[in-house]
């Protein structure tokens, strides 16, 4: 997904909050401006990050905000499984709770609050658009081998598991597999939220190699290259991973709350409205 005026001057105004260091924002001006057309927001961040460790050393950990939400999310877990099992279609309101889980996003965010992500769960519902989609998604997955979710947020990856869980129930011959990010950037997941969680009792982990806050192909690892390249299903979470891998050619499946201009005014839908989409 490329880059509009609007969405540089967004990654822009969120550099400013960072710092009003003169020098560093004038090199993210740089950066800005000379951005190829392919270029999208998950790796214009990445190229913000490295300047910004350059000058001044590595940002503020998101450790404890992680954990955090992981807690909370995990505090919910039990009662959840019980209102997803007791759900006429389970597997599709795991899913639609799974979606539900992408506002924990404090990339995206400009604030982020339990609050509101509990009220998230009051109306629980599938559009005709969601539900086409999800007709889609598991007629493809009865005759498929492999799946693999690209996470995104911690908290958010433990509605992953509650969905991965009812999809093995429904399909357990299908090999599933969690790609998750492969080092700290924001409150994206890795490795360590991963088997905090419990995610490996669920799929196969792994790690994307990068620590962009998306999936950029060229900065993967081979095993995370391989993942992606040979599973017969893909499924991605969050804004980040949408922006990096839209419009390449691949069969996707896409869940994310639209959570920013860009997205509101792509999609035509108002803020923090869930999204199911199918590119193939």
């Amino acid at each position: 997904m490329r880059i509009n005026e609007s969405c540089a001057a967004c990654l822009y105004d969120k550099r400013k909050q960072l710092t009003d260091d003169e020098e560093y924002l004038t090199e993210v001006k740089r950066l800005i401006d000379t951005r190829r057309e392919s270029d999208t927001a998950p790796y214009m961040v990445y190229l913000f990050d490295r300047a910004y460790e350059k000058r001044f050393g590595k940002r503020a950990s998101y450790r404890a905000i992680k954990k955090q939400y992981n807690d909370l999310a995990l505090s919910m877990e039990a009662a959840l499984r019980k209102e997803i099992e007791a759900s006429p279609e389970p597997l599709e309101t795991a899913l639609l709770y799974a979606r539900i889980g992408n506002y924990i996003d404090f990339g995206a965010m400009n604030h982020v609050d339990e609050e509101t992500f509990l009220k998230l769960f009051e109306n629980v519902k599938a559009s005709e658009h969601d539900a086409a989609v999800m007709r889609s998604l598991f007629r493809q997955c009865e005759n498929a081998k492999s799946f693999l979710l690209i996470a995104d947020n911690c908290g958010e990856i433990v509605l992953d598991k509650l969905f991965l869980s009812e999809l093995h129930r429904r399909f357990p011959d299908l090999d599933l597999s969690v790609m998750v990010r492969g080092g700290e950037v924001l409150n994206d997941a890795t490795m360590e939220d991963a088997e905090y969680v419990g995610l490996p009792q669920i799929a196969r982990v792994i790690s994307s190699g990068s620590n962009a806050a998306g999936t950029i192909y060229d900065m993967l690892s081979p095993e995370a290259r391989d993942a992606l390249d040979s599973a017969d299903i893909i499924l991605t979470k969050g804004q980040g991973n949408y922006e990096s891998l839209s419009h390449q050619g691949r069969h996707i499946f896409y869940s994310f709350l639209c959570k920013c201009e860009l997205f509101t005014e792509r999609f035509s839908v108002p803020p923090l409205t869930g999204m199911l989409v199918e590119e193939v």
